[in-house]
This record gives C-alpha cells, structure tokens and sequence, in this order.
C-alpha cells in the first residue's frame, strides 16, 4: 500500500491575554497557581499544573496536566516538555494538591519531582519548584531544601 500524503503536525502557542506576572519566590508562584485550582475541588481530588517561564521570569502559561484521584494524580513527563518547548519556556514550576490538607511530600511526589528535574536538564529547561497546595496552604520544595 502506497500513501502520497503525510500527516502535518501542527502545534500552536499564542501570547494573546499574556498578563506579563512575573514570578520571584515561591509564594508568588503559589498564589497564581491558586488562581488556576478550582477552590470547590481542591479538596477533593488531586489536579496537577505546570507554568511556563521566559528568561526575565515573566509566565508564558499554565497548564492543567492531569486530574485525576483523591490520592494520586497520573502525570506525563513528555507533556510537561511539550509545552515548555512549544512556549520557549526556559524554566517551569509544578504544583498539585493535596486533598487531604497534609502538605508532607509522598515518596511518588519525591519520584516525579527528580524524573521532571532530569528531563528538564536534558533540554537546558530549569525545574525551579514544586509546589503542593492545600485550600489554605503550600510547601515548596525548593524553599524546604528538597528539590
């Protein structure tokens, strides 16, 4: 069998209702990606997020990566790379809930923390948090020495 077309690939990444919020410590982090947790369900069922950020630490985006149960969340690493090449990102932060409201790292949180970290230094993409968030607090892993 002989095909004459090829699939095109096409991704797209656009700017439009960029709002420029630029990103400086961990609390910063934390109080946007709060914005993008849905509050009537942050302490129901875990959701995962990753952000985008250029050179001058300004946020190119957020993206839901997964939501999934109350005590796991299934999260893609290649999805993760996707889009900070396709944005051009140069550094990312991941934050995902913890529905019980114990902020402590699981040894799984642990795991995909360092398989994101690694992934990013291949392609010159800095992992600069972690952050877990309750409805009414957050651990960073940077802040607390464990990433």
């Amino acid at each position: 069998m002989k095909f004459s077309i090829v699939n095109e690939i096409k991704l797209t990444y656009s700017r439009k209702g960029n709002s420029e919020k630029t990103v400086l410590s961990s609390r910063d982090a934390s109080n946007i990606f709060r914005e993008h947790f849905d509050a009537d369900q942050i302490d129901y069922k875990e959701s995962f997020y990753s952000m985008y950020i250029n050179q001058a630490n300004k946020i190119l985006g957020i993206q839901k990566i997964s939501e999934s149960g109350i005590t796991s969340s299934l999260v893609d690493v290649r999805i993760i790379m996707q889009g900070a090449l396709l944005c051009n990102a140069v550094s990312i932060i991941i934050a995902h809930n913890h529905p019980s409201g114990n902020l402590r790292p699981s040894s799984e949180d642990i795991n995909i923390t360092r398989k994101i970290k690694e992934a990013g230094l291949l392609l010159n993409i800095n992992l600069l948090d972690h952050c877990i968030m309750t409805s009414t607090e957050y651990l960073s892993f940077s802040d607390e020495g464990i990433l």
